[in-house]
């Protein structure tokens, strides 16, 4: 424990922010940095507890109050290695995690919670500018190859992981560059791509192939792939978006978040849209740009603000943002007991920046003018009622229906299940109720005899923390199928990666 009398003398206290009006101007990142002596305070506010439930918290297991007290001392290359002994990217995680860990903070009973995810983005931007983040290769090679298919966050630890072990990795990436979602899906106002590619370099210098431009399913065969390979991890995330079947959807201005936001990426990367039509049947051919343009985005989770942030960058004439559910509350209730994760009101960055919101707000129908473009939506509030004495519903509140200018609407209403044409049609896999790939949590196996999903793709929409934890488990699997028993240890193992 850094400071006994930490949680007493210090309160939580984030770094500083750009000003909106300077940040809205361009899409770098614009968190600052703590001072040393902030970030000093903030670790010492860690009360190292009989029992750290931010371990439970956290779907990585990191080894949070002895990474806090490494950093009060200012051992850097201690932090370091407590941090990366169980979490294969935290230059991603401290960036975009939700950061369940603070949820189960037990300061976060009474007090505000310790700042865990930014103390674990200094620990890891300290470490690179130290040197002490080099490249780790095995020293043996098993001489098994394994291909991993998705080069999101769960292909990239599953990828990492298995190369420790000595295997021979090769990731398949249908885009023309790796990182799934944090490469086309995040903007670099969050994420900027400089960090992907720095460790994506480290892991080719590890050891690790990534091919891109490579479609298991289209322009790549996974027969080739079941000839080549000793196993194959399917990590290719849950891609096909939840749509809304209502009239007008077929009106131009009408678009998935995901379209809107990849483009985006690209332009801001300097590269073209509309690039890789003929390996990806799904990319979207038209231009969507929010400029001047009345934008509403369908669907209140991080998506969504994603599009509020990227709209408000573009310059769109006005932005508001509907969500299906009530305005949560700002502080827990008897139905969100610590330390569960609770649903609160959260105002992100993105609507820091400008943004009208509305909950409870269902839209039933996209209306367009002569030519065929989007106009207006119009709209309807929602209320939760028992009906006919069954489990409480949402019912459309009476004379509430009416119509709001729109020319862009913007689907961020989540994700429903992989993508099935192509790779898991051509393959076979069976998938469950949901259209995920089946393949239990005990060893990520799927029905076909080497076959292995995790990530998205095996356990639905969800957090890249968790796509990062499954990487990893399903990582330790494949070496106990590959070699009968795993140097690999489990995610939550609080000893290092791999044993000596």
């Amino acid at each position: 424990m850094g400071k006994p009398t930490g949680f007493i003398e210090f309160t939580r206290e984030l770094p500083g922010k750009k000003p909106v009006e300077e940040r809205r101007k361009d899409y770098h990142e614009f968190v600052e940095k703590y001072s040393d002596e902030k970030l000093n305070q903030q670790s010492a506010r860690c009360m190292d507890c009989g029992v750290p439930f931010c371990h439970h918290g956290c779907p990585l297991g990191n080894i949070i109050p002895e990474f806090n007290d490494a950093v009060y001392r200012k051992d850097w290359k201690e932090a370091y290695d407590i941090l990366n002994s169980t979490n294969n990217f935290p230059e991603f995680t401290g960036r975009i995690c939700p950061a369940p860990c603070e949820s189960s903070c037990v300061l976060g009973i009474n007090q505000p919670p310790v700042a865990i995810e930014e103390i674990e983005k200094h620990i890891i931007e300290i470490a690179f500018d130290k040197g002490f983040v080099k490249p780790r290769k095995p020293n043996l090679r098993s001489g098994k190859k394994v291909a991993v298919v998705g080069s999101g966050p769960a292909g990239m630890a599953a990828a990492a992981q298995l190369n420790y072990a000595g295997h021979i990795v090769t990731v398949y990436e249908r885009d023309d560059a790796p990182g799934g979602l944090l490469r086309y899906g995040i903007p670099d106002f969050k994420l900027e791509k400089w960090v992907v590619d720095r460790r994506i370099a480290l892991m080719e210098e590890e050891g690790v192939t990534f091919k891109c431009l490579a479609n298991v399913g289209v322009n790549v065969s996974i027969n080739d792939l079941l000839r080549e390979f000793n196993a194959i991890v399917l990590t290719g995330g849950s891609t096909a978006a939840r749509n809304l079947f209502i009239p007008g959807r077929e009106l131009n201005g009408v678009h998935f978040a995901m379209d809107f936001l990849k483009q985006n990426n690209k332009r801001v990367a300097g590269k073209d849209p509309f690039a890789n039509a003929g390996i990806e049947s799904n990319v979207l051919k038209e231009e969507v740009i929010a400029k001047g343009k009345n934008v509403v985005v369908i669907g209140g989770g991080d998506t969504g603000s994603d599009c509020v942030g990227t709209s408000n960058r573009h310059g769109a004439k006005s932005v508001t943002q509907f969500e299906l559910l009530p305005k949560p509350p700002d502080d827990r209730t008897p139905f969100m007991p610590w330390p569960t994760y609770p649903m609160l009101m959260k105002t992100t960055s993105s609507h820091e920046e400008g943004c009208e919101r509305q909950w409870a707000v269902a839209t039933k129908e996209f209306i367009g003018n002569q030519k065929g473009n989007l106009k207006a939506l119009k709209i309807v509030d929602l209320e939760w009622k028992i009906v006919d004495g069954r489990a409480a519903q949402f019912v459309e509140v009476k004379d509430s229906e009416r119509q709001i200018p729109c020319d862009l609407a913007l689907l961020a209403m989540g994700f429903v299940h992989p993508q099935h044409i192509g790779l898991i049609e051509e393959l076979g896999v069976e998938l469950d109720g949901r259209g995920n790939v089946k393949a239990s949590e005990k060893d990520y196996h799927t029905n076909l005899p080497k076959v292995f999903a995790a990530g998205d793709m095996r356990r639905g929409q969800s957090l890249v923390v968790w796509a990062i934890s499954e990487g990893r488990e399903c990582a330790r699997k494949v070496d106990e199928f590959l070699n009968n028993s795993s140097s690999i240890l489990e995610t939550k193992d609080s000893s290092l990666q791999m044993v000596s």
